[in-house]
This record gives structure tokens, C-alpha cells and sequence, in this order.
């Protein structure tokens, strides 16, 4: 499959969203979604929102089902393969060109912004393959004083291209995706790795901080040696 061509628009959005046992937190994350498609609907861009229910034990599934969200069930107990089987779900039925299909990701915990959908799709048209974004944390409640502080000096200390890269704030095409081989089957760092893959094939990557996704900060992590388990060494470090 060829880069996508500059000037051609894409024709729909998927949103994938990873859930295990999300009833708390995934109404807050699919609110903040509805405002972004009402957005991008506003500019005639279809957007679908796939919850991937991953061994969920409460009321995840019915809490996305009542936000009009179609669930997938995984047993997968992984996030990324939790990604991967979202994504799978969307492309199985799509029939349209995969260079015009937006494959985008973000996590339960997660909020993203009024024009998270908007600005991606600009980008696309602008022959952008993929565009990596950064996150902020929601709220610093029970983590030690100066959390805060030092998570923004240690994660912002860089200059020019952003080296962040989050599940929570990811988006590509899914001929881009396809091309690669999608996520690989990893326990962590799936979203890296994509990322990655994407650069050497040579499609085009737009890692960026103008596009920021508000997280979670909790400190009973899912994800091993993921953003939360970051949260919990610093917290450890500062003497929470």
C-alpha cells in the first residue's frame, strides 16, 4: 500500500476503546467522545466508537451499549491485544479504501479533548499517515505534594519532536496500520511499537504535543510497566 496522498480526505473514524472492568471511569471517557464526534460530524465524517470488553466482570459492557458504542468481548487480558481486537473488528466489516479509514485509540480512563477528532482528520488530510499525541493527568488527588511538579519536569523535558507515544491519544490510517501488521501481540508497549513499525516503513508519523488527552492518575495500574506503573514509581520515589 502506497502513503496516503496529501489533499484526500478521510471518509470515516473508528474509535477504539480498551475496557476491563471501566463502569466507573468509561461514561466520563465516552461523554467526552460524544462531544468530539459532534464535531466531526458537524464536517459530514461518520465516527463509530468500538468498546473492547476485556474480561469484564461489572457493568462495562452495558454502560457502552447505552453510549450507542458497539462491544466487542476479549478474553484477551491485555490491552494492546485488547487495541488489536477493536481494531480487527472495524476493519472485518469495512469495505471502503483502508487509506481513507481513521483508526484511532484512546483509553477508558481517559478524556479527550473537544477537537481530538477534528485536528486528526486535518492532519490526515494533509497526507499524515499517523499522529502520536501527549497526555495530562485529570487529577493528582492521592498522589505525595510535588507530584505534579515533577511529573511535568520529567515529562516534558525534551525539545522538537515529541518522544511521547500513548495508546491513549493515537491515531492512524488503517492502511498504515495494515501495512505494518497492526499491533504487535505484546503484554506492553504495543502502542511504541506500532509507532515505530509505522517510521520504518516510512509512513508519515506526527508526534505532537498540540493534541493532548487528560488521564487518569490512579495508582492500582492496569497495564505492567505502562503510564500508571510510571505514576506509581514516581510516587514511591517522592515518598507516597
Amino acid at each position: 500500500m502506497s502513503p496516503r496522498r496529501a489533499g484526500r480526505p478521510v471518509r470515516a473514524v473508528a474509535v477504539v476503546v480498551p475496557a476491563r472492568d471501566e463502569e466507573a471511569e468509561l461514561p466520563g471517557c465516552l461523554a467526552a467522545l460524544d462531544v468530539a464526534r459532534a464535531r466531526l460530524a458537524a464536517r459530514g465524517v461518520a465516527t463509530t466508537v468500538v468498546v473492547t470488553a476485556d474480561r469484564c466482570r461489572d457493568r462495562t459492557t452495558e454502560i457502552a451499549q447505552a453510549f450507542g458504542a458497539r462491544v466487542v468481548e476479549s478474553r484477551a487480558g491485555a490491552a494492546g491485544a485488547a487495541r488489536a481486537a477493536g481494531f480487527a473488528a472495524v476493519l472485518a466489516e469495512d469495505r471502503g479504501d483502508p487509506e481513507d479509514l481513521w483508526l484511532v485509540s484512546t483509553d477508558a480512563d481517559s478524556r479527550v479533548p473537544p477537537n481530538w477528532l477534528t485536528r486528526q482528520v486535518s492532519w490526515a488530510a494533509r497526507g499524515w499517515d499517523a499522529v502520536a499525541g501527549t497526555v495530562s493527568v485529570i487529577d493528582w488527588s492521592g498522589h505525595p505534594p510535588g507530584s505534579a511538579a515533577a511529573f511535568a519536569t520529567r515529562y516534558d523535558s525534551w525539545s522538537g519532536r515529541s518522544p511521547h507515544v500513548h495508546g491513549a491519544n493515537l491515531g492512524c490510517s488503517a492502511g498504515a496500520y495494515l501495512e505494518v501488521g497492526g499491533f504487535a501481540p505484546l503484554a506492553v508497549g504495543e502502542d511504541r511499537a506500532l509507532v515505530e513499525a509505522l517510521e520504518a516503513a516510512g509512513r508519515r508519523v506526527l508526534r505532537t504535543a498540540a493534541l493532548r488527552v487528560l488521564t487518569s492518575s490512579r495508582l492500582d495500574y492496569r497495564a505492567p510497566a505502562g503510564f500508571g506503573h510510571d505514576l506509581r514509581r514516581q510516587a514511591d520515589a517522592i515518598g507516597g
